[in-house]
């Protein structure tokens, strides 16, 4: 595999977290018209797995309806994490949307 190829693809995942809503709407609008990639994976855990949902929306909805976007694919998950000295699990979502 080439590597310009294997960079694209960990460049063009946005990870959800607690800054303000627009502004992963944005990451992932700037990742489609200003970088020109093809496909773009949104990652969330935990209570950010709606925000990633409304992301993923919005984006296609609302600010790329021209450019022709659709989900691909969404992978959930679950990791085990020790907290507090007990074991935890935690879901994760990864939602990939791409240029048809």
């Amino acid at each position: 595999m080439n590597s310009s190829n294997s960079e694209s693809k960990t460049d063009a995942i946005v990870f959800i977290g607690d800054k303000p809503f627009m502004n992963y709407v944005t990451a992932v609008v700037v990742q489609f018209t200003e970088k020109g990639e093809s496909e773009v994976t949104i990652k969330a855990r935990g209570k950010f797995i709606s925000r990633a949902v409304d992301v993923a929306e919005v984006s296609r909805r609302r600010f790329l309806e021209k450019e022709n976007i659709d989900v691909k694919d969404i992978q959930i998950g679950s990791e085990e994490f020790q907290r507090e000295g007990k074991t935890t699990n935690i879901s994760n979502i990864a939602i990939t949307l791409v240029r048809k």
